[in-house]
């Protein structure tokens, strides 16, 4: 996400981060190990321009000191390849060129004015899909973003107009399971949507933490 804003994030022994303000939404460092510094997290971003965040995917840092507060806990989630899927009535299919993606985007902003977040250049990133499901007279109503890695792909920003996150894992599970079938399927959720996520064959696997500054 950030690339296709014109941005380079850097890793490091500890965490990914950004020197300048990521996108909305997109945290500018990220914690890739457990017990990492927090001055060296918080050193390499940009604190000065309102909203910085981190991604504290372990959740044992204190960023209070920094100047942080935490914005809301979650769970890392797993699913094996092999756990059944529940039947979707909606088609699916993959976002390929600016209007199916500016479509997609319009339906996961409801109307928020956040849509132009995602750029056509992130359908420069091969491993980035943007999945869609679709209602009987083909109008995006649910979908994620699917990032495949070696192993496993991770999905994002879970949506659904109607019915919500119940609606939208049968046909986003479908997806990936057709486009990955051997691939374990990893996110993370909060409050209700983890426990929908749980009932789609999801399970917790771990604390994360998300810091907000100011």
């Amino acid at each position: 996400m950030s690339r296709s804003h014109g941005l380079e994030g850097e890793f490091g022994d500890e965490a990914w981060a950004a020197p300048v303000r990521t996108p909305l939404y997109y945290p500018d460092a990220v914690t890739l190990v457990s017990g990492a510094g927090p001055a060296a997290v918080v050193s390499r971003i940009d604190t000065t321009a309102p909203g910085a965040s981190v991604k504290d995917s372990f959740a044992d840092l204190d960023l209070t000191e920094a100047g942080f507060q935490v914005l809301f806990e979650a769970q890392w989630i797993h699913r094996p390849a092999s756990a059944p899927a529940t039947a979707s009535e909606l088609a699916w299919d993959v976002a390929g060129d600016p209007d199916t993606l500016r479509a997609w985007a319009l339906a996961w902003d409801n109307g928020d004015g956040n849509a132009d977040l995602f750029r056509p250049e992130l359908l420069d990133a091969p491993a980035t899909f943007v999945l869609s499901g679709h209602s009987a007279d083909g109008g995006v109503v649910a979908g994620a973003v699917a990032s495949l890695s070696d192993q496993v792909v991770g999905i994002s920003n879970v949506f659904a107009l109607d019915g919500g996150p119940d609606v939208a894992w049968p046909v986003l599970l479908d997806a990936v399971h057709w486009l990955f079938p051997t691939l374990q399927v990893v996110g993370y959720e909060h409050g209700d949507d983890l426990a929908v996520a749980v009932r789609h064959g999801f399970e917790p696997v771990g604390p994360l933490r998300i810091w907000l500054h100011g």
